[in-house]
């Protein structure tokens, strides 16, 4: 029997979206033992279906053709612009994934962007252990940013680099912000920096169509005519380098973060990891860089950063929204609502993961829990995070110069907060000595 879900008008500022902003996960486990793991809300200001069942969702990020496109908010879609991979359906999204995904390819991995990869990290770690204190939440945030910006343009010069990570940090902010377009608002301040980093790419875009060279770099791809199967318009080119830049971001340095503090916290993981780099290290020359085949023989390293997505939950869910009325999970979903698929809970279901709420990257080593159907840290279906390789990657070549080089002991900061974002309010502080 079909029950019709009938949508009523709600407010920004009803009870049930202060709920869950103040208590977030919280919130969220009263609802599931209250409706179970698929019920109506209002929590993101509108209609929206929470769904945490494991089946269900792998189910709803499979079924973009049968009208469950993305549905991120207003506040995203405005600023990251509106050809971003998140914005668009069908053919559009087909090719600006296909472009995407072309940059990253393994033969681009390999040749161009992991050199550079590891040339950066080197450098960025340099020196580490002559500061009287690091703040890891503010060095790997800045490090995520810089080695994207480092991919996209290499010759961008440091006063160029802090024009746009000015501006990026601002958008960021903007993303998650209310659209109210009023002087003083975050989101005002996304619409601006989004527009002045506009600017600087139309800026370089257009030196270097001047200058009639050949760049290697991404935004040289993206701009190249000759043997390009995924041509874009300069606005598609724009809007492909914005959510490259963001949509690591926050995934890697958080991410990188995290796993320092689990492995702090938990010294035969970390044991176990600094092995294996320093098996790596010991079968190359000195100062040789890392290569694809190191990356892929990091296996314990890749534990480790799917643990540390799994416990920290640095993705709390992802947006749908429908196109049409459709039945789900026996009830009619009118069109225009939110669906959110909700992961946190599933990452902590004691019936998928034995022992949830501890720190063990050997269960991923000991079953083939990337391959279940409940995976998905990385989304699902058609949107799965087309970087997730770059992404794992970029983490895994800091933590083998961070391992093998130094050790550390946390200063402050230790205390965290994971929701709605996972962050170190006052900073994540250590003291880095040589290994």
């Amino acid at each position: 029997m079909v029950i019709c879900v009938i949508p009523r008008k709600v407010s920004l500022l009803e009870p049930w979206a202060g709920q869950f902003l103040k208590q977030g996960p919280d919130f969220m486990k009263n609802q599931r033992l209250r409706y179970g793991s698929f019920f109506k809300s209002h929590i993101l200001g509108c209609p929206t279906i929470v769904s945490m069942d494991a089946e269900l969702n792998r189910y709803i990020l499979m079924s973009e053709s049968k009208g469950l496109v993305a549905g991120y908010p207003q506040s995203m879609l405005d600023i990251l612009g509106t050809c971003n991979i998140a914005a668009v359906h069908g053919p559009s999204h087909k090719l600006m994934r296909g472009s995407l995904l072309s940059l990253i390819s393994p033969a681009m991995m390999k040749d161009h962007l992991l050199p550079k990869i590891d040339e950066f990290m080197r450098s960025y770690l340099c020196g580490w252990d002559e500061l009287e204190t690091v703040d890891i939440q503010e060095k790997t945030k800045h490090m995520a940013f810089l080695s994207s910006l480092l991919q996209i343009a290499e010759t961008l010069k440091k006063p160029e680099v802090e024009e746009y990570r000015t501006e990026f940090f601002k958008l960021v902010v903007g993303t998650l912000s209310v659209p109210i377009d009023l002087p003083g608002t975050n989101y005002r301040y996304g619409v601006q920096a989004r527009n002045n980093i506009d600017r600087l790419l139309t800026e370089l875009m257009k030196e270097r169509r001047e200058s009639g060279e050949t760049f290697t770099d991404m935004l040289g791809y993206l701009m190249k005519k000759e043997d390009n199967k995924y041509l874009l318009t300069d606005k598609e080119i724009r809007d492909q380098v914005v959510t490259i830049l963001y949509s690591g971001y926050e995934t890697v340095s958080t991410t990188s973060m995290m796993a320092l503090k689990y492995l702090h916290d938990h010294p035969k993981a970390l044991e176990e990891l600094r092995r294996e780099h320093l098996a790596i290290r010991d079968r190359k020359r000195p100062n040789e860089p890392l290569n694809l085949d190191d990356i892929k023989s990091m296996k314990f390293t890749r534990a480790v950063i799917f643990e540390t997505s799994r416990l920290a939950t640095i993705v709390n869910g992802v947006l749908r929204k429908t196109t049409h009325d459709l039945e789900l999970n026996g009830y009619l979903i009118p069109k225009g609502w939110r669906i959110y698929v909700y992961t946190r809970e599933i990452n902590y279901d004691t019936s998928l993961y034995d022992d949830p709420m501890i720190f063990n990257p050997w269960r991923w080593m000991e079953k083939s829990l990337e391959s279940k159907s409940y995976f998905l840290l990385f989304g699902g279906g058609a949107r799965l995070c087309p970087g997730k390789e770059l992404g794992i990657s970029e983490v895994s070549i800091f933590i083998h110069y961070f391992v093998t080089g130094y050790k550390w002991e946390e200063k402050r900061g230790e205390n965290l907060v994971v929701f709605p974002r996972v962050s170190a309010p006052k900073g994540y502080h250590v003291k880095v000595s040589p290994y």
